[in-house]
This record gives structure tokens, sequence and C-alpha cells, in this order.
């Protein structure tokens, strides 16, 4: 039967990111510079303000040196100061409150451009101002947008040039364009770039998210594995072992009163001892028996012992070559593993007699337990699963969790048996000099 604590749920694979590629979710729907409460971004539009107020003042005074007596200075004037309030209050607007609508400061560009166009075809030295205007177009608005917008601007600040006293020029035609395709170009790389980038931080956040999630399952069933092993190798048997007891007391009560009264002594120390155990394992402590610095050895010599006084069976125990020092988690391994071996002989073997050995043999430590019970086959048991140490139908988890302890240990369980000719169970860790 498959035990309920090994039902794994199935690990939720990632899902690809819907849509196009992350390298070209570049917002073609959406602003290209789209970001709004990054420092870094908000120092730039700060830079950009500061720029074109700068060229706005340096433009205005050169018109008014050349020409503050005209009847167009008035409305020069007007224009100047109407965008010294119109760029600043568009970039707040974009960069300061970020739940504003898109088209807000869409409208927002669209007066600044506006305000600029008239002011250029009034005063042309104001036309490079357009090299700010063209940063925030392409930071506001999408690129099918925007270089339609940059070739306007560009067109505009070379009809300006020319119409500069002076004669015409090639640089005059040149130089803008290039200034303009260059900026676009960079920007609209860095653009890009940013894109993959949040994209890529997006899939690495959401792929950290899932591997937790998985770490977090994983932790669980590991637990819940843990906390059936214990059970079944402390309390299941300690009940098993009080139920035999106290069958046995009420058999002989009327007949035998003191050997009954002894039955239930025992079954009540080993309630008792049950108990302790049960508080150990849920806080994850080591079992008793190992407990206050006890070698393994003597918690072998002592589980014999006490399992040859309680259920009647004689129980040897036998030390093969020098100890060495175990790890902790091998040491309560190896206990768990022989109580839960001893615990299937008694209830399923009918044997009169089984031993314990513990060997060390140089690069592994291994533990038998033999008994000379009605054994079984292994092979027509499915290799063991859900059959005790001694042989027939057990509670279904004996073989399986001690398998599953040593796994953990990178250690082999063995089963030697064959009906009529009693068991032998094997565990097998292997020996570290780390």
């Amino acid at each position: 039967m498959h035990h309920p604590f090994s039902q794994e749920p199935p690990v939720q694979q990632p899902r690809p990111t819907a849509g196009r590629p992350a390298a070209d979710r570049t917002g073609a729907g959406g602003a290209l510079g789209h970001d709004a409460g990054d420092p870094d971004a908000g120092r730039l539009a700060l830079l950009l303000d500061s720029a074109f107020l700068l060229l706005l003042a340096a433009a205005l005074s050169r018109y008014l040196t050349h020409h503050s007596g005209t009847a167009q200075a008035p409305w020069v004037i007007g224009l100047s100061a109407a965008l010294a309030v119109a760029q600043p209050a568009g970039s707040w607007l974009a960069h300061r409150r970020p739940t504003a609508p898109d088209r807000h400061r869409r409208w927002a560009l669209a007066l600044v451009v506006a305000l600029w166009v008239v002011l250029v075809l009034l005063a042309p030295s104001f036309a490079w101002c357009a090299v700010p205007l063209i940063y925030t177009g392409l930071r506001v608005l999408p690129a099918k947008a925007a270089i339609p917008l940059v070739g306007t601007l560009t067109l505009l600040v070379v009809t300006a040039e020319v119409r500069l006293p002076g004669g015409a020029d090639a640089t005059l035609v040149l130089l803008p364009a290039a200034v303009a395709g260059l900026a676009t170009g960079v920007f609209l790389f860095m653009a890009r770039q940013a894109a993959r980038q949040r994209a890529l931080i997006a899939d690495l956040v959401r792929t950290r998210r899932e591997l937790a999630a998985t770490e977090r399952r994983e932790g669980t069933l590991a637990e819940r594995e843990r906390l059936a092993m214990e059970i079944h190798d402390t309390l299941a048997q300690g009940l098993s072992s009080q139920q035999m007891l106290l069958q046995a007391a009420e058999r002989t009560w009327d007949t035998h009163p003191a050997t009954a009264r002894t039955h239930v002594r025992t079954a009540a120390s080993v309630a008792a001892r049950n108990l302790a155990e049960a508080r150990r394992f849920v806080h994850d402590l080591a079992p008793a028996e190992l407990s206050d610095g006890r070698t393994l050895d003597r918690a072998l010599r002592a589980l014999a012992e006490r399992e040859s006084a309680e259920s009647g069976l004689p129980v040897r125990f036998h030390l093969d070559g020098a100890p060495v020092p175990l790890p902790a988690a091998a040491q309560a391994a190896l206990l768990r593993i022989a109580q839960g071996a001893l615990a299937n002989v008694r209830e399923h073997a009918g044997a009169s007699t089984a031993a314990i050995t513990l060997s060390f043999l140089g690069d592994q430590a291994v533990l038998d337990i033999a008994d000379d019970g009605q054994g079984f086959d292994p092979g027509a048991a499915g290799g063991g699963a859900g059959v005790g140490a001694g042989g027939g139908g057990g509670r279904g988890y004996g073989l399986p969790a001690m398998r599953a302890r040593l796994r953990q240990l990178g250690g082999r369980l063995t089963v030697e048996s064959a009906p009529g000719e009693g068991t032998v169970v094997s565990a097998a860790i292997p020996l570290d000099d780390r």
C-alpha cells in the first residue's frame, strides 16, 4: 500500500512569458521611456528641463540684443515665458505623477511643441531649443510617433538655421540632421536595452519565487517523511507492543494475576518511553537511547536487553571491529532501523531468537538484524516493499522507511530471506574521513 505521506504534489513548471519575446517588448504601444519612479529618470528630466531653460534664455537674450524694438518682440517674450512654464510643468506631470494617463503627458508635450513651433517661426534663434524637446518626445511617445516628431523638429531647425543672417551653409543642413539622428539612435538603443533588462529581471524574480515555492513544498514533504518514519519506528511499534502486552495480561488475569500485572507494568513502561520519544522527535532531537553522549553500540546493546525483557524473545548483541565515531544522523538512522526490524520480527516472524550485529569494516558500518523465524520470499513481496523484516504482510512501511533513511545517508539496505529459513536485514552506511 502506498503511504499517504509519500504522495508528492506536482511541481509547477515556470510559464513562458506570453506575447512577444522579452527583447521585443519595448512598449510599441506605449512610451519608450516609461520609467516613472526611477530616481535616475527624475534626474534626467531635471537635466533636460535645465538645458531647455538655458537654451531658451540664451536664445531670448540673443533675440532681444538684435530685435528688441520690433513689433514681434512682445510676442516672442510672451511665448518664451509660456514655454518656460509649460516645459517644466509637462515634465512634472510625466515624472511626478506616474498615475496620470498617457494622453495627459502627450497633450502637455503637444502644447510645448506647438508653442516652440510658433516661436521658431517668429524668431529662428530659438531653433536649438529643439534638442531637449527631441529627448522629451522620445521619452513620452512610442517609437512610431516619436520618430516622425523628431523628423519634423529637425526639419524646422534646418529651416530656421537657413533663415538666419549669413547665408545658407551645408553645415546648417547636415549638423541638425546628424545630431537628431544620433540622439534618436542612441535613445532607441538604450530604451530597448532597458526593456530587455526589465524583462530579464522580471523573469528572474518569477523564477526565484517559483524556486522558493518548490523548496517550501520539498521541505514540507521531507518533514512529512521524517514524521512518518519517526511515528512508524516509535509510536506505532510502541502501541503494537502495548497491545500485545495488554492482550497477554487479559488472558492471564484470572489464572496468573502476578504475570498479568507484570505485563501491565511493562506496557506502562513502554507507554512512558513512547511519550518521551514522541516529544523528542517533534522537536527533532536524537533518540533517547543516544542522548547524554551514549554510543551506538551501547544503545543497541540496551535495545537488545530491553526487547528480551519486554517481549520474551531472546535478542543477542554482538560488536565486530573497533567502533569509530559516526555522525548523529547515521547513529539515529541505524538505531531506528534496528528498532523497526525487531518490531517486525516480534510481530511477524514467529522466531525463537534474534541477533543484532554492528560491524565496522574500515570503509563502512554495517548493522545486521537476523532471526530464525518463518522467513519470506522478498521477490514475491515486490522486493520487500511493504513487508516486515521478519516476513509477512506488515504495516506496509517497515522496509521502505529503512531504505529512505539509508538513502539520505548514501547507504543501502539488503534483505536476505527464504520461507522457513529466517531473515537477515543488513543496513550499510559508508564511513567518511570528513
